[in-house]
């Protein structure tokens, strides 16, 4: 059984959180809301990529 790294598995947490979010306020109909939570988005996505790729 391989084990559970940590800084991915928050990575992925905290995409999951924002994508999430993004729904939130689309319901709310707050641009600024769904802009932060799109541009909080790719930074953590482009964070666990170059994670991943560091780690290779």
């Amino acid at each position: 059984m391989k084990r559970i790294k940590p800084v991915p598995l928050l990575l992925a947490i905290l995409a999951v959180a924002a994508i999430m979010a993004i729904g939130v306020f689309i319901a709310e109909q707050s641009l600024i809301g769904i802009a932060a939570s799109t541009l909080i988005f790719i930074a953590v996505m482009g964070a666990g990529f170059a994670h991943k790729k560091r780690m290779r």
